[in-house]
């Protein structure tokens, strides 16, 4: 009985080795041609994916399914490849609407907590905190997500220029989106963390954009309202935002038919701003009067 389990012992040991051994045959044997012909089949197939995937958040942001549509363009990040103009911006939009609404929603928690403060009814006002904190928690959980998308799949997969001046500017965005309502330290880094992200941005954009491009000046939009709303200083909002606008003027006859509309729509916008934080300026002492007015401006872009 005992040889008879060798036996078998035996016999599976060398069934198993000659399985590996056809196997690691078949990888030798494989031509180059046969190589190329599978990279080829594998290629398709992960255009075909990514051409779903897109069709998908397209589809989801018909039906204003905005998670849904985030999660189509998460997919297509996590391929590493080169993202297109159009799949830059239906991520973008994605998670726009996403935090957008959490951003609504905290701010509106917030009104009705400060209302409730001042009316000294504690009670209302710890269910309001409560449920503000509830918000807070997502709005955390969905910049961290965008953030470990876009260090570590766009980011590395794109060539730099203007893709990397849309992608930095977006970490920037969101990194600003969390100082909004984090508290001490926690606002510190992330506004610190804003700050280097917009650098980053608008050193690649002067380089390499002209001053007319839509998302130049969409960087310089935002990122002089996190001067006022994150810094606090109008000043260097002021000077941020009448730079980006008189150097676009300057150059308005060469900008293309193409990118018109979002180019002048975006200098109004930084028009509009600079006419509010000019007239803030002067008022000392107004600091919280500033934030509220800049908020309700609504002056950021895509």
């Amino acid at each position: 009985m005992g040889n008879e389990r060798q036996h078998l012992y035996i016999v599976l040991i060398l069934n198993t080795s000659q399985s590996d051994i056809n196997s690691e045959s078949e990888k030798v044997s494989a031509s180059p041609e046969q190589r190329r012909e599978k990279a080829r089949s594998s290629s398709m197939a992960s255009t075909k994916e990514r051409e779903i995937f897109v069709y998908t958040a397209k589809l989801a942001e018909q039906a204003e399914r905005y998670e849904e549509m985030v999660e189509a363009m998460k997919n297509v990040a996590k391929l590493n490849v080169e993202l297109t103009v159009e799949e830059r911006n239906l991520l973008s939009v994605g998670y726009k609407n996403v935090v957008g609404a959490r951003r609504a929603s905290w701010r509106i928690l917030s009104s009705i907590e400060q209302k409730e403060e001042s009316k000294g009814n504690e009670v209302n006002a710890k269910r309001i905190r409560d449920y503000r904190q509830k918000v807070e928690s997502e709005l955390d959980k969905i910049c961290s997500d965008i953030m470990t998308v876009i260090d570590e799949h766009l980011i590395p997969s794109c060539p730099g220029g203007e893709p990397s001046v849309f992608f930095y500017k977006m970490k920037g965005d969101y990194y600003r989106y969390l100082a909004e309502f984090k508290l001490g330290e926690d606002r510190k880094e992330a506004a610190d963390l804003s700050m280097k992200a917009y650098q980053t941005a608008f050193t690649t954009a002067e380089a390499e954009l002209p001053s007319t491009h839509p998302i130049r000046l969409g960087l310089a939009l935002n990122f002089s309202v996190f001067y006022y709303e994150i810094l606090n200083s109008p000043e260097r909002a002021c000077h941020l935002a009448k730079q980006a606008f008189d150097e676009a003027i300057s150059e308005l006859d060469s900008l293309s038919e193409e990118s018109y509309k979002d180019s002048t729509l975006i200098m109004q916008l930084l028009r509009d701003n600079l006419t509010l934080w000019t007239s803030d300026i002067p008022e000392e002492g107004a600091d919280e009067q500033k934030v509220e007015s800049a908020k309700a401006a609504g002056g950021d872009a895509e």
